[in-house]
């Protein structure tokens, strides 16, 4: 058995983008107001390393009288409104582990046989437990929480249009280092997490709401667009919205959804990092499950699935959690030579 050309796997958590709005902290179900996002002009100083000639006193002094000019987007809360209130969803959708496309039968049905294995064993518990966490601790929120006096997350779990269960968190009350967090509602809502990915064809719709009290006035950060064609006269930041509302990318939530690695070799005291085939850090451009340690996606599912390793049972779990984020993972044929 070999690694098929075409091996695919569609993610299982789905989440929307996030929409800001303003509120205020004393009533926020009442009179929010959408974040929008508007332009400012401002003139920055030099301030980038210099090399050899240009830290000549004379040549520093000319380049400090040029303008440094720029444009930028920003978002910022009202005056009258002192928190930020994000909304988005999240789909968690059931078939773990059975790939979207896959040529080689015998190879998906080893695959199918030891995820069966890993879900008797664990059900998808230790997974979504460390998932229920991160929407506990609003890690999704990245710079906002940070800045944050207060943040409060509320979660609703919606069937048929409906409401069937509500969970409040206080955010701050949970780690973001690591994820011994224990509570009624945290099990709850990994237990609705789990089933969803327990489950071979349905899914769990929840409706994530998160209040962080910034201060009125302040500015709160949506993500930021890719711009990979600068021109002359362009914006340097040009922030993402959505119908005219300051808005975070899916992808940045869904990023931080899936930070519960910490079962990589290198490092461990930097905390969780984001499920990813090489465990790639981009802020510390860093990859901390090198290919050489075998502990990278692919070293450690060949070992299990054509080697027949018997994986240590931190390892199952990302590679779970790997196919939980998707991707397309086949090998391509060998070029003749």
């Amino acid at each position: 058995m070999k690694t098929p050309s075409v091996l695919a796997f569609e993610r299982k958590l789905d989440p929307s983008d996030a929409q800001f709005y303003a509120v205020s902290w004393a009533d926020p179900d009442k009179g929010a107001v959408p974040v929008t996002i508007r332009e400012k002009s401002v003139r920055g100083t030099i301030s980038n390393r210099l090399k050899g000639s240009e830290a000549d006193p004379a040549k520093l002094d000319a380049k400090i009288q040029s303008p440094n000019l720029q444009t930028v987007d920003v978002a910022t809360l009202p005056m009258d409104k002192d928190t930020l209130k994000a909304v988005f969803t999240l789909r968690i959708l059931g078939g773990t582990g059975t790939p979207s496309a896959c040529n080689d039968v015998e190879y998906q049905r080893k695959l199918q046989t030891l995820v069966a294995e890993y879900r008797n064993a664990h059900g998808f518990n230790e997974l979504a437990r460390r998932y229920a966490q991160n929407i506990a601790n609003g890690r999704f929120l990245w710079r906002n929480r940070l800045a944050s006096e207060e943040v409060r997350i509320e979660v609703r779990h919606l069937v048929d249009g409906h409401v069937k269960s509500t969970w409040n968190f206080a955010a701050n009350q949970f780690s973001l280092r690591n994820f011994n967090a224990d509570s009624s509602e945290l099990k709850a809502l990994a237990s609705v997490i789990a089933e969803a990915l327990n489950n071979a064809t349905g899914y769990a719709l929840l409706e994530i709401t998160a209040f962080a009290r910034m201060g009125c006035g302040q500015e709160v950060y949506p993500s930021q667009e890719l711009i990979l064609d600068k021109g002359k006269g362009k914006k340097s930041k040009t922030l993402y919205a959505v119908d005219g509302i300051a808005a975070m990318h899916s992808q940045k939530i869904g990023n931080a959804l899936r930070t519960i690695d910490t079962w990589y070799p290198e490092d461990t005291e930097m905390g969780p990092i984001a499920v990813e085939t090489y465990g790639a850090v981009t802020s510390l451009g860093k990859a901390c499950r090198q290919p050489k340690s075998k502990k990278d996606f692919y070293s450690l599912l060949d070992a299990w699935l054509l080697k027949d390793v018997a994986l240590e049972t931190e390892q199952q779990h990302f590679i779970m959690a790997m196919l939980i984020r998707g991707g397309v993972f086949g090998e391509a044929d060998k070029e003749k030579e």
